[in-house]
């Protein structure tokens, strides 16, 4: 199940950006699971890491080789079907031996490579699976690789996830294009997913830093689709200079703005795009809040209702029972909160106001409110002047068989 058009879009080449898609056969014979993506010299990069404190080995080295290359790596190579997590040292050392295989296939030092990995946790990463994959992802590799790539890094995943934007500044042409997964295991603090994001523009590594972690606040940490955070997630930003742009070292020009508007633009679209293709998601749900005092207590609210098994297992029975609502923002902690202002609306439809059931609402509007695939869920709190918005989905029957089955 997912919501929406499932079709992907065009994926603009980034100049300086080269993929390489194969099939290493990690969990199932023929289905591509290794992409190893080559960076022009001279490109930077910047990442947005999970916060689980249990994370994964490769996040570890990564991390390590991102700061190790002055945040200019060669290659970033990702595997699917084993997240080489709760692997211990033993682990370190693999995602380790896979970038030195990189170095060895394609060239270049291994502590220019980033390893990125994705699966089942607790199993030993099959790294002589990988390394025999290698020449062909390096023989694959080309500049119009984005969507094989989109597709070689999925695993619950039902399609593909990628965006494509382009804008002019100062008279030169910029693009921006990006591919990510995640299906399952998706909360704020990034979720079960990885994203890369390119871009032909020339940006100094903190500068490229400053971009993505704001891109990444208003698009994947607003996103949940079961409240779960994951040991391997990460989120990276390279830009190549391949637009021959003067490189932007401050926060002051137009390109600076332009740049930052069209990094967003694409991880809000592909942030959806994970909650659409959620695990058995049959809603797609925006919850906007507000009127709160600042917009931490607007998040707070709307991912306490987004991370209610009482109202998701409602949307997907298309069931108006608003009453779960009223007790999720209840409880989300909000100091001094005066119920008595609160209004709730589904869609355009008033249910709740004064912090009871609105004297012109039926349950006939309720229901309709509730059948499309796509619900707006509004809250005003009427306390303050700030707002927030986050993107959820129902619990459906399918949710609990693909997590029920996902080793089996």
């Amino acid at each position: 199940m997912a919501v929406g058009e499932d079709k992907l879009p065009v994926l603009q080449p980034v100049p300086g950006i080269r993929l390489g898609t194969a099939s290493a056969g990690i969990k199932k014979p023929g289905r591509k699971d290794l992409v190893l993506i080559e960076l022009a010299p001279g490109s930077t990069c910047a990442g947005v890491f999970t916060r689980n404190a249990f994370c994964a080995a490769p996040v570890t080295v990564a991390r390590e080789h991102l700061r190790l290359s002055d945040a200019r790596p060669g290659y970033l190579l990702v595997n699917t079907g084993n997240a080489n997590a709760g692997t211990g040292e033993q682990g370190l050392q693999d995602a380790r031996a896979c970038c030195a295989a990189v170095a060895a296939s394609a060239g270049g030092d291994a502590q220019r490579v980033l390893p990125f990995s994705t699966g089942v946790i607790g199993e030993p990463l099959p790294v002589d699976l990988i390394t025999a994959a290698l020449p062909s992802a390096v023989a694959a590799l080309d500049a119009g690789g984005w969507a094989d790539a989109a597709e070689g890094i999925l695993t619950t995943d039902t399609r593909p996830k990628g965006f494509s934007t382009s804008f002019s500044s100062e008279g030169r042409e910029y693009v921006v294009t990006g591919i990510a997964k995640g299906a399952g295991m998706i909360r704020p603090d990034m979720a079960t997913m990885l994203a890369y994001v390119g871009t032909n523009a020339a940006v100094e590594p903190a500068v490229l830093q400053r971009i993505l972690s704001a891109a990444v606040n208003m698009s994947f940490n607003r996103v949940t689709i079961d409240g779960d955070t994951s040991t391997n997630d990460a989120c990276m930003l390279v830009a190549t200079g391949a637009a021959g742009n003067e490189i932007l070292e401050d926060d002051h020009s137009p390109l600076y703005q332009a740049l930052a508007d069209s990094v967003q633009e694409v991880c809000v679209a592909l942030a959806q795009e994970l909650v659409r293709d959620g695990e058995g998601a049959s809603k797609f749900v925006t919850v906007e809040v507000n009127g709160g005092r600042d917009e931490q207590e607007c998040l707070d609210v709307g991912f306490t209702i987004g991370h209610s098994p009482l109202v998701k297992t409602a949307l997907f029975a298309s069931d108006p029972n608003w009453g779960r609502l009223l007790a999720a923002i209840g409880r989300a902690g909000l100091p001094e909160l005066d119920v008595n202002r609160i209004a709730l609306y589904l869609n355009d439809v008033l249910i709740a106001d004064r912090g009871c059931r609105a004297a012109s609402y039926t349950e006939e509007q309720g229901i309709a409110a509730m059948a499309p695939e796509e619900i707006r869920i509004r809250i005003e709190l009427n306390r303050g002047d700030s707002a927030a918005s986050i993107w959820t989905t129902d619990f459906s029957y399918d949710y609990v068989r693909i997590n029920a089955e996902y080793r089996t």
